[in-house]
């Protein structure tokens, strides 16, 4: 190994990274981009329910609904204030409202109608669990034990509970943002590899001193500081770094090597722009899934956590979101820095199969 004219490759791909004004303007597009957009989302979430009530001689039973938590209930006059107020969408987005003797009409055994007011964005779900508490304050209006006696529950809660603890837009956008921060470099990384390898460029290196070996680790370096600073300066811009610091440089370290290894695979397959943008592409995909899953609550599927990029985005969300720690991240961390390997190890084999060939 030559460390000076590794360090002469390295330095003259940085200035042609500088000098290709596509990839080193997309770099400070994306920059600016991710950067307004993730302090454009909410910070926040709102995990109550608004709900909209108009009815009389019921005050006990939504005094007492209303001490649960994640519910609040609003009280309209009348039926036609409360459709009003959801129409036009400054109301809740959902509401009930009981004709007036609701309780003695039930009670004698008289047919009643109750009306349920819901927006259109309103889950099934949701309106058939509003249905259900109708059907339960009927019965109890009518002082009778309902038609079908219901089992004993027993709830097993599988996963993590994060009931109070949700993460918002902004949080759940973070990974996002930092996998197409390092997909740029990655593509640039790959468009310089091919573009050296047509124009025969590694043949004039590798007629100096400079060996096989020298010109992959000058590449694997070059891709590997590229992606991540890039990924360490935008965390720093969107405010990401603060107790759990090492853990998250440690994952963006590792993130980066990943796609340095995918982008070296990429750039030997490539042989001009399209063919680099297929391939880079073929990657995107199934790598972007995991970011994409993580948006949807709920634990993500056993093929998803397969995927390279799962360990990824579960240690960024877990050491920013929730203050996890290595022992907490050991799972998606170990993940990661096995698919490093893989990714790194064939993306190198791949090149020097191209490069002695030439």
């Amino acid at each position: 190994m030559n460390p000076t004219a590794i360090g002469a490759i390295v330095a003259k791909d940085v200035k042609a990274f500088v000098r290709d004004r596509f990839y080193f303007f997309m770099t400070i597009l994306g920059l600016v981009f991710y950067v307004g957009a993730f302090w454009l989302l909410p910070s926040t979430v709102d995990e109550t329910i608004e709900m909209g009530v108009a009815q009389t001689g019921l005050d006990a039973y939504f005094d007492g609904l209303a001490t649960e938590g994640g519910l609040t209930i609003t009280p309209y006059p009348s039926a036609d204030a409360l459709e009003t107020a959801i129409r036009s969408g400054e109301g809740p987005a959902v509401g009930l409202a009981f004709p007036p003797n609701f309780a003695a009409d039930i009670a004698a055994g008289k047919q009643t109608t109750v009306s349920l007011f819901v927006t259109a964005e309103v889950p099934a779900e949701v309106r058939g669990g509003l249905s259900s508490m109708v059907r339960e304050m009927a019965y109890l209006a009518a002082g009778s034990p309902p038609l079908v006696t219901l089992p004993n529950e027993k709830e097993v809660l599988l996963g993590v509970d994060r009931a109070g603890d949700q993460v918002s837009l902004q949080e759940t956008m973070r990974p996002l943002f930092v996998f197409f921060m390092l997909l740029v470099e990655m593509m640039a990384l790959a468009t310089l590899v091919a573009t050296e390898i047509q124009q025969r460029t590694v043949s004039a290196i590798l007629v100096t001193p400079t060996t096989v070996t020298d010109f992959l680790i000058a590449k694997a370096i070059l891709g590997t500081v590229l992606a991540f600073s890039q990924a360490v300066l935008l965390m720093l811009l969107i405010g990401s770094f603060g107790t759990n610091s090492a853990v998250l440089l440690v994952t963006l370290l590792l993130g980066a090597i990943l796609m340095t290894g995918f982008g070296l695979w990429a750039g030997s397959a490539g042989r001009d722009f399209l063919s680099i943008i297929f391939w880079s592409m073929l990657f995107l995909i199934p790598l972007a899934i995991p970011s994409i899953a993580v948006l949807f609550p709920g634990t993500a599927a056993t093929w998803i956590q397969a995927l390279p990029s799962w360990g990824l985005v579960e240690a960024i969300v877990g050491a920013t979101a929730y203050g996890d720690g290595f022992a907490e991240l050991a799972e998606p961390l170990v993940s990661l820095a096995g698919w490093c390997v893989v990714a790194f190890a064939a993306g190198l084999v791949v090149l020097k199969r191209r490069v002695v060939r030439l």
